[in-house]
C-alpha cells in the first residue's frame, strides 16, 4: 500500500490510498487539477482515482467533490448524514456507506468508525488485505472505540491540530477557541500524545505516524513533533504533514503488525464488494 498526503489543514484535505491497481482519494479538499499536479511531482500519472470517499461535510474536506463527480465522473462515497449536509456533485455518481460497516472499493476495504465532531464524522482504517492504514482527523476527543479502531495499524495519520497555549494566546475569539477545544472540535498536541501513549502501551502503535491537520495559526510542526516524539520513539517514523504536499508513505517494507481481533475477517459472508462505477 502507498499513501500520498496531498493536503492537510484548514485550507484543504486530501489523501490518496493506492494498492492492487486501485486508487481511492479520501476527502476532496483540493480540486482535480491541483491533485493531479501534485501527484505528477512524485511520478504518479494514473488519473483519475477510482473513487472519492468523504469523511464529513466541512468544505475543506468535501468542497471539490462536485469537480470529481462531474467532469471526471468519479463516484463519491459519503455517509447519509454527510450527503444531506454537503454538495457531492452529480447525483448519478453519489454512493452511500454506513458509518459503522466496512465497505470495499476495488482492492481496498474501508472500516469506518464514528468520532465526535461538530459535523457527522468518521475515522477510517483502510486495508488491502496485507497492510492497514488509519486516517483520523477533525475530532474533539479520543473515544475508547477509536483507540481500539486504530490499534495495530501499519500507518497512522492522526490529527494534532493545536498547541493549547498558542490557541489561548492567539488571535481567535473566545467562541472559536471554545469550539476548537470542545468535544466537537479538534485534537490538541497533548490529546494526540495521550492517544499515542495508549497505543504504545498496548504495543499497538503504528511504525509510521503522520501528524495531520496542524493549525497554521495555533500550532507549529516542531511543537507537534516534539510532543509526539516523546511517545513514538526513535524506531518509528514520525512526520508532520504540511498544508500542501505531496508526502509519500510506502508501507510495503514496514515490519508486519499483528492484526487486532476486531479487524480479522468475521465468520460468515465477507463485506459486500462495491464495484467500481464505469466512467462511460
Amino acid at each position: 500500500m502507498k499513501i500520498v498526503i496531498l493536503a492537510s489543514g484548514s485550507s484543504g484535505n486530501a489523501t490518496l490510498f493506492i494498492s492492487g491497481g486501485t486508487q481511492v482519494l479520501v476527502d476532496a479538499g483540493v480540486g482535480p487539477v491541483v491533485a493531479r499536479r501534485l501527484l505528477a511531482t512524485v511520478g504518479i500519472e494514473t488519473w483519475p482515482p477510482d473513487a472519492v470517499v468523504i469523511t464529513h461535510a466541512h468544505s475543506d474536506h468535501v468542497g471539490s467533490a462536485p469537480g470529481f463527480a462531474g467532469r471526471l465522473r468519479v463516484p463519491v462515497w459519503a455517509t447519509e448524514a454527510t450527503a444531506r449536509a454537503a454538495r457531492l456533485g452529480d447525483p448519478a455518481r453519489a454512493r452511500r456507506y454506513a458509518s459503522r460497516e466496512p465497505f470495499t472499493i476495488g482492492a481496498l476495504t474501508f472500516h469506518p468508525c464514528p468520532v465526535p465532531h461538530d459535523a457527522a464524522q468518521v475515522a477510517l482504517v483502510v486495508s488491502d488485505g496485507t497492510r492497514r492504514a488509519a486516517i483520523a482527523t477533525d475530532l474533539g476527543e479520543v473515544t475508547g472505540a477509536l483507540a481500539d479502531h486504530l490499534a495495530g495499524c501499519d500507518v497512522l495519520l492522526i490529527e494534532s491540530n493545536h498547541d493549547e497555549e498558542m490557541l489561548a494566546r492567539g488571535p481567535y475569539p473566545p467562541y472559536l477557541q471554545r469550539r476548537i477545544r470542545g468535544t466537537g472540535g479538534h485534537l490538541s498536541n497533548l490529546q494526540t500524545h495521550a492517544l499515542l501513549r495508549d497505543l504504545s502501551r498496548r504495543r499497538a502503535l503504528a511504525p509510521v505516524v503522520a501528524l495531520m491537520h496542524l493549525s497554521e495559526t495555533n500550532n507549529r510542526p516542531d511543537l507537534a513533533l516534539e510532543v509526539a516524539r516523546d511517545v513514538v520513539g526513535p524506531r518509528s517514523r514520525l512526520l508532520a504533514a504540511p498544508p500542501r504536499g505531496p508526502v509519500v508513505i510506502d508501507a510495503t517494507e514496514l515490519p508486519r503488525m499483528a492484526p487486532p481481533p476486531r479487524l480479522r475477517p468475521p465468520a460468515g459472508p465477507a463485506p459486500e464488494q462495491l464495484l467500481l462505477f464505469p466512467r462511460s
